[in-house]
């Protein structure tokens, strides 16, 4: 067990660690765009493991956007430290908004806000006026009348 725990991460050290992984002589926007079709191809595998027909298109849809968004949002992320590393100047100072910071602060409030909106439904009760009981007859008794 602990070979395995060891094999593992020393697999994750080699994938993300850009020094060492197989696309390192790649650029980096070429890079970018090997991740997101990489997370196509495994959102598409598991919006097909997971969902039905009927709710498939909206689960590969948002496992999709929600790889794509953490893709950008990290290397957006990675990509602000490193000239921040070099250029050592505020934002403020330099004055320099440019569209991607003004998207990153944009996305950090809709994600807060996204956040705080899941966290109501999941504490507020039932506002529903009418009480639902459960249905009127068992799954057996459903599935009786069928097989008559």
């Amino acid at each position: 067990m602990e070979n395995l725990k060891n094999w593992m991460v020393e697999t994750a050290n080699i994938m993300f660690d850009d020094s060492k992984n197989d696309l390192r002589s790649l650029p980096k926007t070429v890079r970018l765009q090997i991740l997101i079709v990489l997370s196509f191809v495994w959102s598409t595998v598991f919006s097909l493991y997971v969902f039905n027909i009927t709710t498939f298109v909206f689960g590969w849809a948002g496992t999709i956007l929600a790889h794509i968004g953490l893709i950008i949002a990290v290397y957006i992320t990675f990509k602000f430290f490193h000239k921040a590393n070099v250029e050592k100047k505020s934002v403020f100072e330099t004055g320099n908004y440019n569209p991607a910071k003004i998207f990153v602060v944009f996305f950090i409030i809709f994600f807060i806000f996204i956040f705080t909106k899941g966290v109501e439904v999941l504490t507020t009760s039932n506002s529903y006026s009418i009480k639902y009981d459960g249905p009127k007859k068992s799954t057996i008794e459903r599935i009786k009348e069928f097989v008559k």
